[in-house]
């Protein structure tokens, strides 16, 4: 069986645009609505579960605030709490009093016997006050005191010098022996706790605690 296409060229170029054209209008009224639906789920978002999520959260905010004014007592108990939470920090800032004596013990001459020892761990001073033989032992504990350096732990240098501003504030002799005041500044950072501190003494003094505090000359 045989087929003939009587339109002319023309016309079929016009029915294969129409088609197009239906086609494309088509494709646009489906976008139009794939954007309008867009827009109205955003909207909702916005205007309604948004809104809705936002009431909500007030309303808690405002149901748990009065949960907490109805404690008693609520500022005193919110007062201790913060206190405690700084006790850790307070213990670590804290200095390490125990060490003193087992410096003392190191910086101070042989010879020598301490009387007084007054320390100031805001200020970060120490007078030292005792006895010794002469003044020649006097001036080597001063010496020493000035020469005294300390490492805080591994990969220190320990060249930082431990106490500064050393002055012999009194002195005076009789047939006895000599009597002394030291004043000194120490560096805080020998009593802090985070510190393995190591001083680093002149060889001219090293006592034992029994000598410095409960020997006689």
């Amino acid at each position: 069986m045989l087929q003939f296409n009587l339109l002319p060229d023309v016309k079929l170029e016009y029915v294969k645009t129409q088609r197009t054209k239906h086609l494309l209008t088509l494709l646009s009224f489906a976008a139009s609505a794939a954007g309008l639906a867009l827009l109205v789920l955003s909207a909702t978002t916005v205007y309604v579960v948004q809104k809705k999520s936002l009431h909500d959260l007030n309303s808690d905010i405002n149901k748990y605030s009065n949960q907490l004014k109805a404690v008693p007592d609520l500022n005193k108990i919110l007062t201790v709490q913060n206190q405690l939470s700084t006790l850790t920090s307070l213990h670590d800032q804290k200095p390490v009093t125990s060490r003193l004596f087992g410096y003392i013990s190191q910086v101070t001459p042989a010879q020598a016997n301490l009387s007084k020892l007054t320390i100031d761990y805001t200020a970060n001073t120490l007078i030292i006050g005792g006895k010794a033989p002469s003044l020649d032992v006097v001036s080597t504990y001063t010496d020493t005191l000035k020469a005294t350096k300390y490492s805080k732990g591994q990969g220190d240098d320990g060249k930082t010098h431990a106490f500064s501003n050393v002055v012999l504030a009194t002195f005076g002799r009789d047939d006895t022996g000599a009597t002394f005041t030291i004043n000194l500044s120490f560096d805080p950072a020998i009593f802090n706790s985070q510190n393995t501190v190591t001083l680093t003494v002149p060889n001219t003094a090293a006592a034992d605690q029994s000598s410095v505090f409960g020997g006689s000359n």
